[in-house]
């Protein structure tokens, strides 16, 4: 390819994945055929042990709609799910190599064409992989595709990202992806809960985020998100908190050219930082 996959955050680990199968907008294949029995039997223990673990822990919409995949004991085929993904939000499958660079990301969402890593990690990554596979996300991401006003947010967030990217603020907003459809919570009436898909494809982060006294839980604020820098290979220090979808996208309508000239006097603050202005979240 003629540009390279672009990684944000903190790790210096290349990405995977071979890139000469992809296409321009770099779509590929899913290459179904190719998985091994391995690579099923993978797929089938990662989705049983985080179905395990979702009640008290994941958002009631996620749950609701984690049945929408299908098959559990093989990797879908992405034609599969897109027969039930399009009639319901629009939205559709398709298949990467890997990490790609943001302005082919934003034009897939703003085209409600979402990418998914078409390869699986390895038996010894089981419990913990830096980037992005297969399961993470058809498991974390696909099924809140299913929810109207979430999927229009993931739209909007691409459109957006468009505009960020000619405006040179593309990093500045890929911070509020990782915290919200990556690594979000939401309060719920029964409790906090998560709806990222960073946490819900993570059997440890789940835990941590919903439960650990040691986490750090503040109201979600467009401007404190994307001055918030972050770490792609450890439990996140800060986790942004909403109270529905739909704040979600009411949150993200205005015009963010402001936002980024905001961010850019006042500068980053570290992932585990505390201000006068944080709104905090308690358990309980």
């Amino acid at each position: 390819m003629a540009v390279e996959p672009v990684v944000y955050g903190a790790s210096e680990r290349p990405p995977r994945g071979d890139y000469s199968r992809a296409r321009d907008d770099y779509t590929c294949p899913q290459n179904w055929a190719a998985y091994t029995d391995a690579d099923h039997d993978t797929y089938r223990r990662l989705h049983e042990r985080q179905s395990a673990l979702l009640p008290g822990l994941a958002a009631q919409a996620f749950i609701d709609a984690l049945p929408s995949l299908g098959v559990s004991n093989r990797i879908p085929r992405f034609e599969e799910i897109n027969e039930r993904l399009r009639p319901a939000t629009g939205w559709e499958l398709v298949a990467v190599p890997g990490l790609i660079p943001e302005r082919p990301f934003f034009d897939l969402l703003a085209h409600r064409r979402f990418p998914v890593t078409d390869w699986i990690r390895t038996p010894a990554e089981f419990d913990y992989i830096v980037e992005p596979d297969v399961f993470h996300d058809l498991f974390g991401h696909v099924p809140l595709l299913f929810n109207p006003v979430f999927a229009d947010y993931v739209q909007r967030y691409g459109a957006g990202g468009l505009k960020a990217h000619d405006l040179g603020a593309g990093e500045l907003l890929s911070r509020l992806y990782w915290y919200t459809i990556e690594f979000g919570l939401i309060r719920q009436p029964d409790g906090l809960r998560a709806y990222g898909a960073g946490i819900l494809s993570s059997s440890g982060e789940l835990r941590h985020s919903v439960t650990s006294p040691q986490a750090r839980r503040i109201a979600l604020d467009l401007l404190r998100c994307m001055r918030t820098r972050y770490k792609i290979d450890d439990y996140q220090a800060t986790y942004f908190v909403i109270d529905s979808f739909e704040q979600l996208f009411e949150m993200t309508a205005p015009d963010f050219a402001p936002l980024y000239e905001a961010v850019r006097s006042l500068g980053d603050l570290p992932a585990d930082a505390s201000i006068a202005s944080d709104s905090s979240i308690t358990l309980g």
